[in-house]
Order: C-alpha cells, then sequence, then structure tokens
C-alpha cells in the first residue's frame, strides 16, 4: 500500500515537472512566433538585435520585439529619423547608429526610451542639431554624436534630458551654439567641444547645472559676447583655452553661478572690454594663464575680481601706457613687483617677450584718455560734455582775437 501511494506521488510530481515544462516550452514558443526578425537583420535573442549593413531605408521598429534591449542599426540608408521612431521598444537600453546617411533628426525622435542609457549616433552627414531633438531622454548617460558634420546646435535642443554624464561633439566642424542650446541638461560629467566655433550666442548655456568639466578650445570668436555664460551654474571647472578670443564684452559673466575653477588659459585676446566676477557669481579660482592681450582695458576698475582666490602668471600684456591699467588692477592679487616678475610685455615691439619687471613704468607716461577721465570724473563738467566745453574754449579764443 505504501509503495503504491509513493509510486503516486512520484507519477504526479513528474507529470507537474512535465507540465510546466510543456507549458513555458509553448510560452517561449509563442513569444517567438509572435515576432519575426526582419530580412535584414540578425536576431540574436529577444534582447540583441542586429541590423548592421543591410540596406535598411527606415528604421523597422514594428517588426522589432519589444522586449530588445540593445539595438544596432549601422550601415543603413535611412536620412531621417522621426518623431517617436522608436514607439514601442520601451525596454531599449542601447542603440547604436552609427555609420548612417542621417540628415534629419525630428524632435522627440527618442521619446518614451525611459531606459535607455546609452546612444550613439557617428560618422554620419548630419548637418545640426534640430530644436528638442534629443529631448526628454531621461535616462541616458553617454550621448556619442562624434565625427558628423554638425556645423550648429540649436536651442533647447536637450531640453528634459537629464542625467547624461558624457557627452562627445569631437571632429564636428561646430561653428555656431544658439541661446539656451544646452538648457535642461543636468548632472553632466563632461562636455567637450570641438574646434572651429566661431560664435556663442548670448544665453548659449542657460539652463545647464550641475557640470563637472565643461571644455571650450580653440575658438575663433570676434567676440566672447555679454551673457554668454548667463545661467550656467554649479560647474566645478569652466575652461576657456587655446582660442582667439577677439573682444572679451562687458558682462559676459554676468549670471553665471557657483564655479569652482574659471580657467581662461592660452588665449589671444584683442581687448577686454571689462572683466567683472562678482561676490554673487560664487567662484572659488580663477586662473588667468598665458593670455596675449593685444590692449588692456581703458582704466583699471574694468577688472573687478570678487573671486575667493586669483592666479594670473604668465601673461602677455602691453607695456606701454596701457600698463598701468593692469598694474592698478585685480590682476595683481598681491605685489606689483611679484606680478611684473611673473608676466610679460607684448608691447612695445623692443619689449615683446621680456618679463614686466625690466621696464621702469615710472618713466612711462598714463594713457591720454585715462588722464582726461582722472581730471574730468566721468567726462561730463556741470551739466556739458567734454566735446561741449572744447567749443566753448574754441569760440572763447576766436572772440579774444576779435
Amino acid at each position: 500500500m505504501y509503495c503504491r501511494a509513493q509510486i503516486c506521488i512520484y507519477y504526479l510530481l513528474w507529470t507537474a515537472t512535465l507540465s510546466s515544462r510543456l507549458t513555458l516550452q509553448q510560452e517561449t514558443t509563442t513569444t517567438t512566433k509572435s515576432w519575426d526578425c526582419p530580412a535584414e537583420c540578425i536576431c540574436l535573442s529577444p534582447k540583441q538585435v542586429l541590423c548592421n549593413t543591410g540596406g535598411l531605408k527606415d528604421i523597422p521598429t514594428q517588426q522589432l520585439p519589444q522586449t530588445v534591449e540593445e539595438l544596432s542599426l549601422t550601415k543603413n540608408n535611412f536620412p531621417v529619423i522621426k518623431g517617436d521612431a522608436f514607439a514601442g521598444l520601451r525596454v531599449l537600453r542601447k542603440l547604436t547608429m552609427d555609420g548612417n546617411n542621417i540628415t534629419t533628426i525630428r524632435p522627440f525622435a527618442f521619446r518614451g526610451l525611459s531606459r535607455l542609457h546609452e546612444l550613439s549616433i557617428r560618422h554620419t552627414p548630419l548637418p545640426f542639431i534640430e530644436k528638442f531633438s534629443f529631448a526628454a531622454l531621461q535616462n541616458v548617460s553617454v550621448l556619442l554624436l562624434a565625427n558628423n558634420k554638425i556645423r550648429y546646435i540649436e536651442g533647447y535642443s536637450f531640453v528634459g534630458t537629464s542625467n547624461i554624464r558624457a557627452i562627445l561633439l569631437s571632429n564636428n566642424p561646430l561653428l555656431r551654439i544658439q541661446s539656451h542650446a544646452f538648457s535642461g541638461l543636468t548632472n553632466v560629467v563632461r562636455l567637450i567641444f570641438p574646434s572651429g566655433i566661431r560664435s556663442i550666442e548670448p544665453d548659449a548655456f542657460n539652463g545647464l547645472q550641475d557640470v563637472g568639466l565643461l571644455k571650450l578650445t580653440y575658438m575663433d570668436l570676434s567676440s566672447l559676447q555679454s551673457y554668454t555664460f548667463r545661467g550656467l551654474s554649479y560647474v566645478h571647472s569652466l575652461n576657456i583655452q587655446e582660442s582667439d578670443l577677439g573682444v572679451i564684452e562687458k558682462n559676459v559673466f554676468s549670471g553665471l553661478n557657483h564655479v569652482n575653477r574659471l580657467n581662461i588659459l592660452n588665449n589671444k585676446i584683442d581687448l577686454i572690454e571689462r572683466l567683472f566676477l562678482r561676490h554673487e557669481n560664487n567662484i572659488e579660482l580663477l586662473r588667468f594663464h598665458g593670455n596675449h592681450v593685444l590692449e588692456a582695458p581703458r582704466h583699471a576698475r574694468d577688472i573687478k575680481l570678487e573671486v575667493t582666490s586669483i592666479s594670473a602668471i604668465d601673461n602677455h600684456f602691453p607695456c606701454d601706457c596701457q600698463a598701468h591699467n593692469v598694474l592698478e588692477s585685480d590682476f595683481v592679487n598681491g605685489t606689483v613687483s611679484e606680478f611684473q616678475k611673473e608676466n610679460y610685455c607684448i608691447s612695445p615691439i623692443e619689449y615683446n617677450g621680456k618679463h614686466m619687471n625690466l621696464v621702469d613704468f615710472d618713466l612711462i607716461a598714463r594713457c591720454y584718455d585715462n588722464v582726461v577721465q582722472d581730471n574730468l570724473g566721468s567726462g561730463v563738467v556741470g551739466i556739458f560734455t567734454l566735446s561741449t566745453t572744447l567749443f566753448f574754449i574754441l569760440l572763447l579764443s576766436m572772440n579774444l582775437f576779435q
């Protein structure tokens, strides 16, 4: 009796096991049969699909399994990525589209990919980044956009895209950054721009915050415009280096907030109109190193550096009458003699490349404009301007001759 009961139990267990295996097999078969792998693709599993060099003219979203987590669409033939192009692929984590002939990315092209972590679009003829192209990518940590033909970035291209750790824009002929181009980006570890930028519009970085490194190099600007960095906040290191900055306009750093290190390094600067870093900018360290300043500020008071620490060394300044404007400014963080030992002359030609301490500035008069400003204050005498005053002097002289 006991043996019969034991046999029955074994039989029931075996039946249950067999039934569960059959059910699992049926579910797998059903899942497998619920989609057919596109002819141009290789479906390694329901989670990994490769559609490389398949000649695709469109993205086969409807034919792909909704379970796909890694999708490679390289070297195909679709020029446009439409809005909501990947709708339904909600668990997609990695998307690669290198080597395609992509010329347009429509607004909200990647909307709905809430689990996407890495997106790569490289080696394409993409000419610019359109407004809202990369909007609403909430969890992408790596965005690779190197080796394209990107010439400019429109405003609000990345709005609502937080938590990107790195954006790679190297090897693009990037010429212009429009206002609010990076608005909405937060928690970016590295944002490094390619060489050759010729225009950065005011408010270009407005709305960009919590950045580890923002690096601008090898630019060719006619001017670093007022309010370029307004709205940029909480940056560990802002580097402006190896560039022709043209004219540094007044208010260029107005609205910049909380920067640990502001590095202005090895640039050619035609003129500093005004360089104000106020207490409200909350800048810990300014490093002004290796710059060639062709024309100094018009007055020492045009340099106001209310920062925790200043380092100004290895720069080249004019050593003519303009030198007084530099030596009496906030660039001199310590003694004038120490500053002169650590910086060089750029002009006049006989002093070019020599340490500033080799020049006897007591023998060099102040610039005429400065003398006039010092004598006349703001350039206004009573209710008369300087030109009006000169007119009356001339008129008085004529009357005397008569």
